[in-house]
């Protein structure tokens, strides 16, 4: 299984995630020459949500998450301090398709302090 988790900070919720590089390879392949590619996660809710990832043309890609990822940060109402983790598993048929789950949590807060976090469904 692949995954990677995130606390979320400002340009997250503003304008995009950044993804770290090493989940690319986690991701559907990218048509020869391509700079993005569309895939489907769903959430805890069942809602299945289509993010694009595009990384850059040249130099280091430095992947990010864009079409659709403001929609997700609308709809879970996520702040700067929460987290999302992305998480990829194969079927239990052992197919080639792999399934996408994306996961928010709420940061909980305590006189200030970080306490821990609270699942989103």
């Amino acid at each position: 299984m692949a995954r990677f988790s995130k606390v979320l900070r400002k340009t997250d919720i503003k304008k995009r995630l950044s993804v770290p590089t090493g989940f690319l390879s986690s991701l559907p392949s990218f048509n020869a020459g391509g700079h993005a590619v569309d895939f489907q996660a769903v959430d805890g809710s069942g809602r299945v949500w289509t993010f694009r990832c595009s990384i850059r043309r040249n130099g280091h890609p430095k992947p990010v998450f864009s079409k659709g990822w403001l929609a997700y940060v609308h709809s879970k109402s996520l702040k700067v301090g929460d987290k999302v983790q992305f998480l990829k598993e194969k079927n239990d048929a052992g197919a080639k398709m792999h399934a996408y789950e994306i996961r928010a949590e709420k940061e909980i807060k305590i006189f200030g302090a970080v306490f821990g976090y609270a699942p989103i469904i």
